[in-house]
């Protein structure tokens, strides 16, 4: 089984490849993206990543508040949509 990750906090300029990168070395990612503006195609600063359900906590609790490319990431398990 795998679970969603909400990330917060990222910088702009943040590509998926690097936070599927940041993750994997606390856990097993299945997919990354990141939320973009429409109208813009700008990163809106959040996003998503999918990892085993068994490495949830681990990421959370490596991840969450730590520095990431300046920036201290938001870290939290995704609410359903």
């Amino acid at each position: 089984m795998t679970k969603t990750l909400y990330v917060g906090n990222l910088p702009w300029a943040t590509k998926e490849e690097e936070l599927a990168e940041a993750f994997s070395r606390v856990a097993t990612v299945h997919s990354s993206r990141i939320i973009t503006d429409r109208a813009t195609g700008r990163s809106r600063g959040f996003g998503f990543v999918e990892v085993d359900e068994a490495d949830v906590e681990k990421a959370i609790a490596s991840l969450n508040g730590t520095d990431f490319n300046g920036r201290p990431l938001i870290v939290n398990e995704a609410k359903e949509r």
